[in-house]
């Protein structure tokens, strides 16, 4: 997607976002491998989709330079609840994820604060910050191609110390490419856990070396508010954890919509 020109506003990366990771079967190995190159062809003509990044992941899911053969993750910010939630409950593209993983789980989420922006896309906040309950974060960044070494001898003790973090339900290591378009999502009982890990620790040093260093060409830190879950990741149910925001369970509006709402 083309970023915008110099000096100009971001274009808008729509204001809501549906994350979905997937742990393929070993059985479809090609199908998986085809989804890094054709998925994104896929959805060309989705209804309210404004942005679109089909991802893979380090082995097991996490954070290593070493890629996995099996997972994967796609993000998708829409127009609106109501477009997002229309993908979650019936595009085939989702299904056929569905079809042919061993684990997987779908996330839609409203974004209450972001900076930054992602191939020249920035996120439209839409909510106000969550002040109970959970809270989801994406970090990203397309790193410098010399600083690339340097950024990745400080990911092992940041891998390990999020990990370990009180509060965090599930973190996923996500990429463009290898090596050099990296992010990371994560889920988080609340505001205060997220702020305690992001402010101290291997984190918080990895952080102030990678700006130090002038290690990234582009960055997005963007905070949001779950609106449903659906499906298991790490072995967090996400519909019943976020509970009544569960994908196929939306409260109705007095002329028959779906009535989408926050945790």
């Amino acid at each position: 997607m083309r970023p915008s020109a110099q000096g100009a506003a971001p274009l808008s990366a729509g204001s809501v976002a549906v994350l979905v990771m997937v742990d393929f079967k070993p059985s479809h190995p090609w199908w998986a491998w085809s989804r890094l190159v054709l998925q994104g062809l896929t959805l060309h003509g989705v209804q309210g989709l404004r942005f679109a990044k089909v991802l893979g992941s380090g082995q097991g899911g996490g954070f290593g330079v070493l890629p996995s053969a099996t997972h994967q993750g796609l993000y998708l910010g829409f127009d609106d609840e109501s477009a997002a939630l229309m993908f979650v409950q019936h595009s085939p593209q989702l299904a056929a994820y569905q079809r042919h993983a061993r684990a997987w789980a779908v996330v839609g989420l409203r974004a209450s604060s972001s900076r930054g922006a992602w191939s020249g896309r920035a996120l439209q906040t839409s909510t106000p910050a969550p002040t109970t309950g959970p809270v989801a974060v994406l970090t990203r960044a397309s790193i410098k191609p010399l600083q690339a070494r340097a950024f990745w001898r400080l990911s092992p003790a940041a891998e390990a110390a999020l990990a370990a973090a009180p509060g965090c339900r599930l973190a996923m290591g996500l990429g463009e490419a290898p090596l050099l378009r990296q992010a990371t999502f994560s889920l988080w009982d609340s505001t205060a856990s997220m702020e305690a890990y992001a402010r101290s620790g291997a984190h918080l040093q990895a952080i102030r070396a990678a700006y130090g260093g002038g290690h990234f060409s582009e960055t997005m830190f963007t905070r949001f508010a779950p609106l449903w879950g659906q499906g298991h990741w790490q072995g967090v149910d996400l519909a019943a954890w976020l509970g009544d925001c569960a994908v196929g369970g939306p409260r109705q509006t007095s002329d028959g919509a779906p009535e989408l709402h926050g945790c």
